[in-house]
């Protein structure tokens, strides 16, 4: 299963880079990103595949970077058109979801949510 690093970095140039050659250097494919900055921190959420999980941690911590978080995620392949996200976050809510993060992910239309209740997430938005 997918799943999404919360990282946390201060906020000055080339962190992102650093984020970036870290995991080329680590030969790990980043398949979505999501980043962000407040009170002169970076917060960014990466998704991993699973496969790559323990490799990219090894290489966050040689590296010396933060890892707030590593949780599973649920990637929903989406259709590109208005209305998407809509729709599926209301199937999410009727069935009793609650949505802690979502981001869109590298290559297509997906939505990446995180969420305590992922087998219920899935049941959901199953076709």
């Amino acid at each position: 299963m997918p799943r999404d690093f919360t990282l946390v970095f201060d906020d000055r140039p080339g962190e992102l880079a650093r984020l970036g050659e870290t995991a080329g250097a680590a030969g790990v494919n980043l398949l979505g990103l999501a980043a962000f900055t407040g009170d002169g921190r970076g917060f960014v959420h990466v998704l991993i595949g699973d496969g790559d999980a323990d490799r990219f941690r090894t290489a966050l911590q040689e590296e010396g970077i933060g890892l707030a978080d590593d949780r599973e995620v649920l990637v929903i392949d989406a259709e590109d058109r208005p209305g998407t996200l809509g729709e599926t976050a209301r199937q999410l809510a009727d069935a009793g979801v609650n949505v802690d993060l979502a981001y869109t992910a590298i290559g297509g239309a997906k939505l990446v949510v995180a969420t305590d209740d992922l087998e219920s997430a899935r049941s959901a938005v199953a076709g």
